[in-house]
Parts: structure tokens; C-alpha cells; sequence
């Protein structure tokens, strides 16, 4: 259940932030839901080899790169899912920070119930 729960608020987040953000277009609540699962994957299985193929220059960089990865994984799911377009990737970094960060912050309100 409480998996369901944070899918539904990573579609509501990704809705709102399209909404108040230039440069993602999300077409509509189903989309934004796909946006969330798929992001899910992506982190789970495609993220942790990205990271084990960069460590180097994630630890040169301490830990900076990994925002990269986090943007590319945007434009990764922005290429899988159809109605879901991020313009550039500056706008997809910009995006995942504030995506994680709302995440996080909903995630800690959810916690506290």
C-alpha cells in the first residue's frame, strides 16, 4: 500500500512541477503516472550500473556527478515514455533536484502519519 501511495504522490509531484516549470511538458495524469513508475525502474536497475561505471569521477567530483546521472536518467525516461518531453538537459537537472527534493519532503510528511 504504501508503495501505491508514493507512486501516486511521485505523479502528483512530476504534474506540479511540469506545471510551474519551463521546458517539461507532461501531457497528462496518466502520463505523469507512467513518469513515476518508470522513474522508479530507472533508479532501481539502470542507476546503480551508471554509478559503478562513474565511481571515479564521482569520487573526484564528491558526489557532484551524481546529479548528472540524475539528469540523465530524465532524459532517459523522457525517451521511453510518449507525452512526456524535457526540452534540454540543464532543465532535466534542474528537474531531478527538485523532484528529489520534493520526494523527500513529501516522503518525511507521509512518514510522520
Amino acid at each position: 500500500m504504501k508503495l501505491i501511495i508514493k507512486v501516486l504522490v511521485s505523479a502528483i509531484l512530476v504534474l506540479l512541477i511540469s506545471h510551474f516549470m519551463k521546458g517539461v511538458h507532461v501531457a497528462s495524469f496518466t502520463t505523469a503516472l507512467f513518469v513515476a513508475i518508470v522513474l522508479g525502474l530507472l533508479n532501481l536497475f539502470v542507476k546503480p550500473i551508471l554509478v559503478l561505471f562513474t565511481l571515479p569521477i564521482t569520487f573526484f567530483t564528491l558526489g557532484l556527478f551524481l546529479l548528472v546521472i540524475n539528469g540523465l536518467i530524465i532524459i532517459l525516461c523522457s525517451n521511453i515514455v510518449g507525452g512526456f518531453t524535457v526540452d534540454n538537459f540543464f532543465t532535466a537537472l534542474l528537474f531531478s533536484i527538485i523532484l528529489s527534493v520534493s520526494q523527500s519532503l513529501a516522503n518525511l510528511f507521509l512518514s510522520k502519519k
